[in-house]
């Protein structure tokens, strides 16, 4: 929309880079182009803006396949006005003066053009075909047969109009039909995500059965190993006991060596010293018989001396050998402080001692 100001009866419009202006003054055309500014009497003045710029006009229209099945076709059709005189001269783009807003709706009727010209296009390509060819190659035929369409239209030249490009965004049938034709998709859509849940959880089974085999196996080879360790720590056990048993042999053979080298020695020790007490109980014993013998001698010869004392004592002989035998005998006594005599005793005493020698 252009814009226009107001200044003592005059108006000043400015328009758009992309609004093309045509200023008619007295029927005549005072100024033709896009994004002008100038100053004009709203009451001699006619004014036009026609955009031309590309502008995108979205369309959906329902159409009918050869199989009589609804469909709806959702496109977008770009295009640009060309011609702006022609556009100008055809269509309705005058504008107020004093607002600078279009007095009609030519955009409307650019858009009710375009639409229906599409639309007698596609409907055509849509009846020739059923529903399951228009849904798989249904956007792109649609697509080449409007624009294809649109671009031998001769309306659309005449009106200025060019058609830039043509896109068809969605073709879809009803409601109903497309759940009735998701079904089959959706079941083997099922299908292979149970085949693939099979399939994986066969793979999960065949990966855990591998796994138990080569669990298995580990357990078979720790057995194994730990059967050659237990061999092994028996031979090594074996080895050792065998090493002290030889240890203790040989700790055994020292030992009972030096307890016969000890016994030995105190049996050689045992004998010096046997005959060293022998030797010396010897020598003893033959000084004791020596001395007894010199005693014996001794006493013999004394005693000789005494028998030939008495022998020569004659008659008084006996009564010398008793007193030397008082003597003796009281010298063998133990020793006597006192001597107690009672009269029966010493009567008795003098009796016996007087007795048989006074009766001779």
């Amino acid at each position: 929309m252009a814009d226009i100001t107001r200044r003592l009866g005059w108006r000043h419009l400015r328009g758009a880079p992309t609004a093309h202006i045509r200023h008619h003054r007295s029927g005549k055309l005072a100024h033709d182009g896009p994004g002008l500014s100038f100053w004009f009497r709203p009451l001699t003045a006619a004014l036009s803006e026609v955009p031309v710029d590309d502008r995108e006009l979205a369309m959906a229209f329902h159409a009918r396949t050869s199989d009589f099945q609804d469909v709806t076709v959702q496109a977008t059709v770009t295009y640009r006005i060309s011609d702006p005189a022609v556009a100008a001269a055809r269509l309705d783009f005058s504008i107020d003066p004093d607002t600078g807003g279009w007095r009609g709706t030519p955009l409307e009727q650019l858009g009710t053009l375009l639409t229906e010209t599409a639309q007698q296009h596609a409907l055509a390509v849509l009846a020739r075909t059923p529903l399951s060819a228009a849904l798989v190659d249904g956007v792109s035929s649609v697509r080449e047969r409007v624009a294809e369409g649109l671009g031998t239209e001769p309306r659309l030249p005449a009106t200025g109009i060019e058609v830039v490009a043509v896109r068809v965004v969605a073709l879809r049938p009803e409601p109903e039909v497309e759940r009735a034709l998701r079904t089959p998709a959706r079941e083997q859509i099922q299908q292979e995500a149970d085949r693939a849940t099979y399939e994986r959880r066969a793979v999960a089974v065949e990966r855990e059965r591998a796994i138990a085999e080569n669990e298995l196996a580990s357990q078979i080879e720790l057995a194994r190993r730990e059967e050659q360790l237990v061999d092994q720590r028996g031979t090594n056990a074996r080895r050792e006991a065998e090493e002290h048993a030889a240890a203790d042999a040989v700790r055994a053979q020292a030992e009972a060596d030096r307890t016969v080298r000890l016994a030995k020695a105190e049996a050689d020790r045992s004998v010096r010293l046997a005959e060293a007490e022998a030797d010396r109980a010897l020598r003893l014993a033959r000084a004791e018989a020596e001395g007894a013998r010199e005693v014996g001698e001794a006493r013999a010869q004394a005693q000789a001396a005494w028998l030939r004392a008495h022998a020569d004592a004659g008659v008084d002989g006996a009564a010398t050998l008793h007193a030397l035998t008082a003597t003796r005998l009281a010298e063998n006594l133990p020793r006597i402080d006192s001597v107690t005599l009672s009269p029966d005793v010493l009567t008795g005493l003098l009796a016996r001692l007087g007795g048989p020698g006074d009766a001779q």
